[in-house]
């Protein structure tokens, strides 16, 4: 029997996440992006709460295109927030839209979202110890204070470092788990 993390062990889909998403490199802006918008919605929650509104949410968001999410108004937010399937917050779905401004800001002053997530780590993978992993550390509180210069909001440092395990901008998988060196290699 394969060890995994084990706040992985229950539910299918959460292994499932676990076993091919959680810690794999993500190098497209978009994607990223995307995944800094759902920890955003995990924000007081349980990420399985927002796994199993994935596809809700991207239905919802049209998306997750920043072009245009960046274009809702008032009329998709009172769409969205009668959307039972996604996290009816009016501060989380304004943040999103306002996440797509930002990111469209960044990229009409020249600066690729992906370059910039990646600058932070010199373009490679943290390797965690594989015994502790944290709710913070220094780099995410660094890089929510600049996400939200830059007007990005529901970033703050526990988001960020739940979004860098996400993303594989940390290797955060325990020791004996069998995704860890799969994971570093990647």
């Amino acid at each position: 029997m394969e060890r995994r993390c084990g706040w992985a062990g229950g539910d299918p889909l959460m292994r499932v996440y676990h076993d091919e998403e959680w810690g794999v490199p993500e190098r497209d802006g978009r994607a990223l992006w995307e995944k800094l918008m759902l920890d955003g919605f995990q924000a007081g929650l349980a990420w399985i709460t927002v796994l199993r509104k994935r596809e809700a949410f991207r239905a919802g968001f049209a998306g997750f295109d920043p072009e245009k999410v960046a274009r809702f108004g008032e009329a998709e937010i009172v769409r969205l927030l009668a959307d039972p399937g996604i996290i009816r917050s009016r501060a989380k779905i304004e943040a999103t839209i306002g996440g797509a401004r930002a990111y469209l800001q960044m990229r009409d002053a020249g600066e690729d979202f992906a370059d910039y997530c990646w600058g932070f780590v010199d373009g490679a993978p943290l390797q965690g110890d594989g015994h502790s992993v944290n709710a913070t550390t220094p780099l995410s509180e660094r890089i929510s204070k600049d996400l939200k210069k830059r007007g990005f909001k529901f970033v703050g440092p526990t988001i960020v470092y739940a979004w860098m395990q996400a993303t594989g901008l940390v290797n955060d998988h325990i020791h004996d788990c069998f995704r860890r060196s799969a994971v570093a290699k990647l």
